[in-house]
């Protein structure tokens, strides 16, 4: 029988496997990229980061996917956040596949599309490692596809992971964003499936007496004390109308609300 000390978990002496978890703060790093060095998290205080991995460069899936980060990035920057992409390519290789990508790329109608947020050339694999982005069992010399949502204080609060086949969903990218967000600014949750004109959940009774209260006002509803759903409130939605009808072309029209539910306001007021 194995002693526990002889047991690794697969873990390579290198420690491919450190990765931080949500609710950690992000490693600091200092990279080249195709935007000029930058410094991590200093050069973004006050913003939210998407920090995504994607395998290498010049390869069908990744071109794909950094088109579609080019076509939302306006979307995300209106929700005051930032784009970062790593591989463990070449600072030359990067420009040279960014150049292709705009002047030779044709996907879905898509084309002459310019890729105007910095990626990192981690050819050192430090960043990729500090992040946990390559999965040994996957491939140990490229990186999954790893997204990273990373709020203005410097804290990870949402962390993907798709493999190296499957392109990203960037309506789901923004969805959670959305989420967060409004998590940040309310103190609300959202339900499965949740689309950003969809209702929210606010937070649970702390008393009997809210309770029952909610148990009646959610009579018509979900029945019960403990999901109590509320439309996003009005100035949150006027706010940023424009920026979420895009999030998902094929989503459900918008149910009607015929109850009465007190829209949450905002944390600390």
């Amino acid at each position: 029988m194995k002693k526990t000390s002889d047991i690794h978990l697969n873990q390579p002496e290198n420690n491919l496997l450190s990765t931080p978890l949500i609710g950690d703060k992000a490693p600091a790093f200092e990279a080249e990229t195709t935007k000029g060095i930058i410094h991590f998290p200093q050069d973004y205080q006050g913003r939210w980061v998407i920090l995504f991995s994607h395998p290498a460069d010049f390869t069908p899936v990744c071109t794909t996917e950094f088109i579609m980060f080019a076509k939302m990035m306006d979307d995300f920057k209106a929700l005051n956040t930032e784009l970062i992409g790593l591989s463990v390519d070449s600072l030359s290789s990067h420009i040279g596949w960014l150049y292709a990508i705009e002047h030779d790329v044709n996907f879905n109608g898509l084309k002459n599309i310019h890729i105007n947020f910095p990626l990192i050339a981690d050819l050192s694999t430090q960043i990729a490692k500090q992040y946990g982005m390559l999965h040994p069992n996957a491939c140990s010399t490229k990186t999954v596809r790893s997204v990273f949502f990373i709020d203005p204080v410097g804290t990870i609060r949402a962390i993907l992971h798709y493999p190296m086949c499957t392109g990203r969903n960037f309506a789901e990218l923004k969805r959670i964003l959305l989420s967060l967000q409004l998590n940040d600014e309310y103190g609300v949750s959202t339900p499965a499936d949740w689309q950003p004109s969809d209702d929210i959940i606010i937070p649970n009774p702390a008393t009997v007496e809210e309770a029952i209260h909610a148990h009646n006002r959610n009579i018509d509803t979900t029945s019960v004390w403990f999901l109590s759903l509320s439309p996003i409130p009005q100035n949150h939605t006027s706010k940023q109308s424009r920026d979420t009808q895009t999030v998902n072309q094929s989503k459900r029209p918008k149910k009607q609300n015929k109850r009465t539910q007190k829209t949450p306001s905002k944390k600390g007021k």
